[in-house]
């Protein structure tokens, strides 16, 4: 088997010209404000990473929890991603149409965005900068088991690596492997063994050991 897949159905439709304007603008309403003293540009700085990495992803989270726990919600889960999130009330823009993707013993999967940096946002929140960093974009694709390594994560050699490449019209979300020892959690707990990167594929759960006492 080969050692990685790229899925890609990139019909991207996006409209670039709108993302940089919006960008620009949100600089430029950034820049004002911190010279006139309304903004600390460090507060602002840690309440973009909080969103980055705490607020949002946790309703990934609690997607991940539940289908961890729950046989009938992972298979609703698989089957139609977008409608099994909808349950829990994650909703909304970039979250229109996610297929979730299953890491097993066999195939570690991770997500990519070749073109730009779609990003199922409902689920995972803010996508970090390294996620629309042209080098990742480039050489998860090429290389994953390389990016992988670069993330602390040595795979079985016997492990094929698939990439996803989310689009406008889709986005994945990574359903990452259980950890052993997590038999007896609750959804809370299990929810706390997930990470944002766990659920991209650049990374595992925590084990329960790694969850401070």
């Amino acid at each position: 088997m080969a050692d990685h897949e790229h899925h890609h159905h990139h019909h991207h439709d996006h409209d670039h010209s709108e993302l940089s304007e919006t960008e620009l603008r949100v600089r430029a309403l950034e820049t004002i404000l911190t010279e006139k003293g309304y903004v600390d540009p460090a507060a602002l700085d840690e309440l973009i990473e909080t969103y980055e990495t705490k607020v949002g992803p946790r309703n990934g989270a609690q997607v991940v929890a539940k289908a961890w726990s729950d046989p009938a919600y992972r298979e609703r889960l698989l089957h139609d991603a977008t409608a099994a999130i909808a349950e829990l009330g994650y909703t909304g823009r970039q979250g229109e149409h996610i297929v979730a993707v299953e890491n097993t013993p066999a195939t570690h999967n991770m997500v990519v965005c070749t073109l730009c940096s779609c990003y199922p946002w409902p689920v995972l929140g803010l996508p970090p900068v390294w996620y629309k960093s042209a080098p990742y974009r480039s050489r998860v694709v090429k290389e994953p088991r390389a990016v992988l390594a670069e993330f602390g994560v040595t795979l079985p050699q016997d492990t094929a690596i698939r990439v996803w490449d989310s689009t406008a019209e889709i986005r994945y979300l990574v359903l990452p492997m259980r950890p052993e020892g997590s038999d007896d959690f609750s959804e809370g707990q299990l929810a706390d063994l997930v990470t944002r990167d766990s659920m991209i594929g650049t990374g595992l759960a925590r084990t329960p050991a790694e969850i401070p006492a």
